[in-house]
């Protein structure tokens, strides 16, 4: 049984999801959705705007899940190394969700967006993170960020309501009008920058550009 998965984003940094270099990941942040049991390969994740980000009702992504692996397989595979987080970089740099592994049985938290300004680990985004475990990746991705479409009143049944997220009550035939509705009036691939970047105050990103300015680590906090 195919399920869709549905969750209001608090806030979008380009780092949950990261959506960029052909492949997104949902690796940090939501440890509960990652965690689900019943989440499996061809599942949809999708996430809604919300009130702290005033876009109720619109489409921040949605993702086919393509592949589920865990945090150390995510760390070492070649193909992800460039979304380990470099935090002098562009803000895609600085953004990287990759930042997890293990060291001498220990799950670490490599310097990242989730650290602490003296860049230490922080306990309580630290044990969010943790306790999803696994990685969600795909290339049938949508993501619109600050572009984000409303979605249509008879598909508003999708979205989730307040901060728990959403799988049991939405029915197979909901999950296929929605997806018609996507694939046929967008293209896969990225189609606007992470809502909250307009907070650096920075020349608006090519969608298809690697990055922007470098912009200092201590507005990365809290986030």
């Amino acid at each position: 049984m195919m399920h869709l998965f549905s969750y209001r984003v608090e806030h979008d940094f380009g780092l949950a999801p990261n959506p960029f270099g052909g492949t997104i990941s949902f690796a940090v942040c939501r440890g509960d959705i990652r965690s689900n049991k019943f989440m499996q390969i061809g599942d949809w994740l999708v996430g809604t705007g919300s009130v702290s980000m005033k876009n109720e009702g619109r489409l921040i992504y949605a993702m086919k899940v393509e592949e589920i692996i865990s945090f150390d397989e995510y760390w070492n595979d070649p193909r992800f190394q460039y979304k380990k987080p470099y935090l002098k970089g562009t803000l895609v740099q600085m953004y990287g969700d990759n930042f997890y592994h293990t060291v001498d049985e220990r799950m670490v938290q490599e310097p990242s967006a989730h650290s602490n300004p003296d860049l230490e680990q922080r306990i309580k985004l630290y044990n969010k993170d943790v306790k999803g475990k696994r990685v969600l990746l795909s290339k049938t991705f949508y993501y619109f960020g600050d572009n984000c479409p409303l979605i249509p009143t008879e598909l508003q049944t999708i979205c989730s309501s307040g901060r728990a997220y959403k799988y049991k009550k939405i029915t197979e035939e909901q999950i296929k009008s929605f997806v018609s509705w996507l694939e046929s009036n967008y293209t896969v691939g990225i189609h606007g920058d992470p809502c909250n970047w307009k907070e650096f105050k920075l020349p608006k990103l090519d969608i298809y550009d690697d990055g922007i300015e470098s912009v200092s680590y201590t507005h990365l906090r809290a986030h």
